[in-house]
């Protein structure tokens, strides 16, 4: 298996190499040169293995540059109970008979994050290991993927964390969570601007080829293809958990997005021959992807245009990981995806009324939902099913029962409410128990370094610290 860049210019890599790669060469983002297809026979064989069995098949079709038996060993460190709670990894519970939620936040940060970044992190032991290597992860999160990224990190001697999140933009949960860990190779910067600035930093760092060589510079956002790997599988897992429960209709995701990686594994996932029906994309306000899906317009934001909402890890005005989708769109052509993100880049909207057809055969789909919606949303699930969903997963679940896809709609858990107190006390009128081990820390001391908007500043702190 080789990956190849959408935008053509980088030289087939191994996996293990687009792992500590982050950002193409060339600025694009890595791919398989072919993804895998399975057959329906491969899927029933699948269908009742365990979660680390299930993943371990569908790595070895990715993967061909470590051992088989390291591999197993990378998946049985990263998915087990310590880590997940209970062998399940992904429990499916139901809300109603048409609509269920894939329980994806019980995992050492209690968000969906923690499924790739507990894999990443040792991957990427395993490999600096095995290299002798070293490596500076410069990262943006929106709320979940740095205490996500940081926690998989923690006690792994040949990686430093630098995670880029926006100032004053997270909960007060999410903030503690990250800014509470006080360990040598963690590093929490605060931009003053919104999670796109944060982005955008990073995207530079990784673009400037001398400063990423030297001071060997790698990524665990979205952009790095191993998180985009690791989220087919819950995909799967989901998918033959609701068969084994006895749907024998239609099956469709709906994914609350901002980014696009989540949803795009999901795409990756029918591609390799999952038969999903519905990919339905469930945006905020902030809903570049909501409108490019129905105008076919893909518009980015300024940071100005990004708006602060109680769904905050969605507060998003440029989805990375969109490219991926559109070269796949464009038929894997490298040259037409440059060609096409050549425009974005220098009028900020790009026209994609030509791949209509391409898009809806796709099976993607999209809704929004608002502050008010979630909050009823919230109120609903509690009052009907007795149970507490997070505010971004509130919007999946509005988006899928507004759009009522045929058969059954497993909507993707974002994180647990307790991340979000503020908005389940203004739905509920209540906040939500805790798990063991997460009361008060709001009140450890706040290790976070606040910076300008400035792509130099994150890079002298780099320097000083690598």
């Amino acid at each position: 298996m080789k990956y190849v860049s959408t935008r053509g210019k980088m030289p087939p890599q191994t996996f293990t190499e687009t792992l500590v790669m982050g950002i193409a060469p060339d600025g694009g983002l890595a791919v398989p040169a072919v993804i895998p297809r399975v057959d329906s026979e491969t899927l029933t064989r699948w269908a009742g293995l365990s979660y680390p069995d299930l993943a371990f098949e569908i790595f070895s079709l990715f993967i061909d540059d470590i051992p088989s038996k390291d591999l197993r060993t990378i998946v049985n460190q990263a998915y087990n109970a310590d880590n997940f709670g209970d062998q399940a990894i992904t429990p499916l519970r139901f809300l109603d008979e048409k609509t269920a939620i894939l329980g994806l936040s019980n995992g050492p940060t209690l968000a969906f994050k923690d499924i790739a970044m507990q894999l990443i992190g040792h991957l990427f032991e395993y490999v600096l290991a095995r290299n002798n290597q070293r490596l500076n992860i410069i990262g943006a999160t929106s709320g979940d993927t740095g205490s996500a990224a940081e926690h998989a990190m923690l006690g792994k001697q040949r990686v430093n964390v630098f995670m880029l999140s926006p100032h004053g933009r997270m909960s007060p949960f999410q903030q503690a969570q990250m800014y509470g860990l006080d360990e040598p190779n963690i590093f929490n910067i605060a931009i003053k601007g919104v999670f796109d600035d944060c982005q955008d930093i990073v995207k530079a760092i990784n673009a400037d080829a001398d400063f990423k060589e030297k001071y060997h510079i790698g990524a665990v956002n979205s952009i790095n293809w191993a998180r985009i790997m690791a989220q087919t599988v819950y995909y799967f897992k989901g998918y033959f958990a609701a068969k084994a429960a006895g749907v024998d209709e239609p099956i469709s995701f709906c994914v609350p997005s901002g980014n696009f990686g989540n949803v795009y594994a999901g795409f990756v996932a029918k591609r390799m021959g999952l038969p999903i029906n519905k990919l339905i994309v469930a945006t905020n306000e902030n809903d570049v992807l909501h409108e490019c899906l129905q105008t076919k317009q893909y518009r980015v934001r300024t940071a100005a245009q990004v708006l602060e909402t109680s769904s905050p890890s969605m507060d998003i005005g440029k989805a990375s990981n969109f490219e991926r989708y559109v070269y796949h769109m464009l038929g894997d052509d490298a040259g037409e995806l440059a060609a096409h993100w050549a425009v974005l880049a220098s009028t900020g909207v790009l026209d994609l009324s030509d791949l209509s057809a391409s898009i809806e055969s796709s099976g993607l789909v999209s809704g929004q939902s608002s502050h008010d919606n979630r909050l009823a949303t919230i109120q609903s699930v509690y009052q009907q099913s007795n149970d507490y969903i997070d505010p971004h997963t509130a919007d999946g679940v509005y988006v899928a029962k507004t759009l009522a896809a045929p058969g059954v709609t497993i909507c993707l858990e974002t994180a647990l409410p307790a991340k979000f107190e503020d908005t389940m006390q203004a739905a509920l009128g209540k906040i939500p128990p805790r798990p063991a081990g997460y009361e008060g820390i709001e009140t450890k001391a706040k290790q976070v370094i606040v910076l300008e908007n400035e792509v130099d500043a994150v890079k002298a702190l780099v320097m000083n610290n690598a």
